[in-house]
């Protein structure tokens, strides 16, 4: 990865006790610098592990946290900088087996097959072979089964890995990976699907293996599990390194500080004030809305010419509440009111025939067609508008396209263009245009920047405080403050709960600290 010397300004991190710890770092990153095109998504930052340590990669979205991981993992090479494993530089990317020895990530998204049994994923692509090259199936299961006990993973190796818990799929992975020799594990959100008694089990097993020799940078949303499980936090904050000290001596309000750039001292100076909209009739009611697993309890309101925020990390349950408010789900208790209606739950079609517009999480996989024209991909919540007896009119169609183009200034050559054919924030237009199609008398947005430049960002989110001026009312469900500045108060969620209610002029430090399940006074 380049002939440089690390750099060694940040020296080795002491250890969780405070003592300085024995031989090289299990992994360190010096100066690292990585463009995406016009994107600086690390700019000269690192991180040094030392051996046994359970590590913390904390900071916003955005910080270079992702792409730090495709670095230390092999994925990506950094530009500029050094990485070495153990004080030796770092395997050629084309070595996979070589990286597989040194690192490993365990992923939010399992990469477990699901089709195929316990034993065949831990040995996939290592099967044992008997007489005439034919996999021998006993030997798999022996040898699969063993290393599941070396490591103390209670699974059974003929178990269809699709029956799985979660919790037990993430144990498999890292025997997986222990199995190829890597003794420095990354764990990339593992808390975000597991219930309490899980999470309990999972930092209990951190702390065996720890004392085993395997090594941990542990990535979370949820600043408390950084307290109670990790030695060590390093911070990042726009592609930069910000601060590496033991956890212990770091106060909560100070990470959380480290986080947004902004003191806590500060919070009574640096508000943000959206402007006043009166209250007037409910455009949404949510109440007492629960589904098993994602969100317990949840009851709020929407007003008329409101906008209000709907706040929280990965696994806070704030997308799943968005999404059952237009019908992609269904709660199992609860009831949602669109306008004076009750649309049927689980129905898409229903929320929007109630009054609902959608911007939805995902814009490629949820939001547009994208062989389908700019035409077509606006207009398809309104085929009652576009012609009698379900025959659409293609002149009416193209009008109504056009004046969408005008209204969101969509930079197109015409309304015939397929959707793939813009850039990511014209595209991000084209699906605010569907859901401004059918005139909404509340608009649900999750996420709805995402992926676009600031310029695109600005553009739409003025224009959802226009619709909303016009009288409208809006949920934005999102973890991103730009989003949420322009709220007249934000709900911010907690492990499927509402644990926060925060007017206009609260401060980036309290809602993140919130956001994040972070007591700044513990």
């Amino acid at each position: 990865m380049g002939d440089r010397e690390p750099a060694t300004s940040s020296g080795p991190a002491p250890s969780g006790d405070g003592r300085p710890p024995a031989g090289p770092p299990v992994a360190e990153a010096a100066e690292i610098t990585k463009r995406f095109g016009s994107t600086l998504a690390l700019d000269g930052a690192g991180i040094t592990i030392m051996p046994g340590e359970t590590h913390a990669l904390v900071g916003r979205n955005g910080a270079g946290k992702s792409t730090l991981v495709s670095i230390l993992t092999g994925l990506q090479a950094p530009d500029e900088g050094v990485l070495t494993f153990g004080g030796q530089p770092a395997p050629r990317l084309a070595d996979r087996d070589a990286w597989r020895q040194r690192v490993a990530c365990v992923y939010q998204k399992s990469t477990i097959i699901p089709e195929l049994t316990v034993a065949e994923n831990l040995c996939l692509n290592r099967y044992s072979r008997g007489r005439a090259g034919l996999i021998s199936w006993r030997t798999l299961r022996r040898q699969a089964q063993e290393l599941l006990e070396s490591w103390s993973v209670d699974v059974s190796a003929g178990t269809r890995a699709g029956d799985l818990t979660i919790e037990q799929r993430q144990f498999v992975e890292i025997a997986r990976a222990l199995s190829f020799g890597a003794r420095f594990i990354i764990l990339d959100e593992p808390t975000a699907q597991l219930d309490a008694a899980a999470i309990a089990r999972l930092f209990a097993r951190i702390h065996d293996l720890q004392q085993q020799g395997v090594t941990f940078l542990f990535i979370s949303h949820h600043l408390q599990e950084i307290y109670e499980i990790c030695d060590m936090v390093t911070v990042f904050r726009d592609a930069r390194h910000i601060l590496t000290a033991p956890v212990e001596q770091l106060p909560r309000a100070e990470l959380v500080a480290a986080m947004t750039g902004e003191a806590a001292t500060a919070a009574a100076q640096h508000g943000h004030e959206a402007a006043h909209r009166p209250g007037g009739e409910h455009v949404l009611r949510v109440d007492a809305l629960s589904a098993e697993g994602a969100y317990d309890d949840v009851s709020f309101q929407v007003s008329v010419g409101e906008i209000v925020g709907l706040a929280g990390a990965a696994g806070s349950g704030r997308t799943e509440v968005a999404e059952t408010v237009v019908g992609l789900r269904t709660a199992g208790a609860g009831a949602v009111e669109i306008a004076g209606q009750r649309p049927r739950p689980g129905s898409v079609s229903a929320a929007l025939a109630a009054g609902a517009g959608f911007v939805p999480q995902d814009r490629h996989d949820q939001g547009f067609v994208p062989d389908m024209s700019i035409a077509d991909n606006s207009t398809l919540t309104i085929p009652e508008r576009l012609g009698p007896s379900g025959f659409i009119s293609g002149p009416r169609r193209d009008a109504l396209a056009r004046s969408m183009i005008k209204r969101l200034a969509i930079k197109t050559p015409g309304h015939e263009v397929p959707v793939s054919g813009l850039s990511g924030g014209n595209q991000q237009k084209v699906v605010m245009a569907r859901a401004m199609a059918n005139d909404p008398r509340l608009l649900v947005l999750i996420n709805p920047t995402a992926g676009v430049d600031v310029r695109s960002k600005e553009f739409l989110l003025g224009k959802v405080e226009e619709i909303v001026q016009l009288g409208t009312g809006a949920l934005i469900a999102s973890d991103e403050l730009d989003d949420l500045r322009m709220c007249d108060r934000v709900l911010v969620m907690f492990k499927g709960r509402v644990v926060a209610e925060m007017a206009s002029g609260w401060h980036d430090h309290d809602l993140v600290a919130a956001m994040e399940g972070v007591d700044l006074d513990a």
